[in-house]
């Protein structure tokens, strides 16, 4: 079976989760790069008011095929207890019938999206295998 990590990175913390998970799996990594770069100031008021609402970012398009692979790791940050509207976008992407996991990075180590996310994942035609917050503080470089 075939693993892509897909990830979204703000300020570089999911990065290193998603390169070390990719390595520990044998899974090839692909980041998700937002076409215009957010400031803090953007990120952090107007990115996480776009996160309560769900919406999506504009992505620059994936170098890679997602019907490669059998199972996709999604990582992101999570913005005001929700995932980054670039996850959003990620989210969309998904072909149906792909298993799908996600991890969501912050400085709690606390989502509050759980059942949103997993219902968008399963509107996709993808099974779901799994949710994992991931504190900040203990991905190790």
């Amino acid at each position: 079976m075939k693993t892509l990590i897909i990830y979204y990175s703000y300020s570089g913390k999911t990065k290193v989760f998603a390169e070390k998970k990719a390595h520990e799996l044998d899974a090839k990594a692909c980041q998700v790069m937002e076409k215009k770069a957010r400031s803090k100031f953007n990120a952090y008021v107007f990115g996480s008011h776009a996160a309560m609402r769900q919406n999506q970012s504009d992505i620059i398009p994936l170098d890679v095929d997602l019907m490669d692979y059998d199972t996709i790791i999604i990582a992101g940050p999570i913005w005001a207890g929700l995932p980054a509207p670039a996850v959003n976008s990620i989210i969309s992407l998904l072909p149906t019938g792909k298993e799908v996991e996600v991890y969501f990075t912050s400085g709690s180590g606390k989502s509050k999206g759980q059942e949103k996310v997993k219902n968008l994942i399963l509107e996709k035609g993808c099974s779901f295998s799994g949710y994992h917050d991931v504190k900040e503080s203990e991905i190790q470089a």
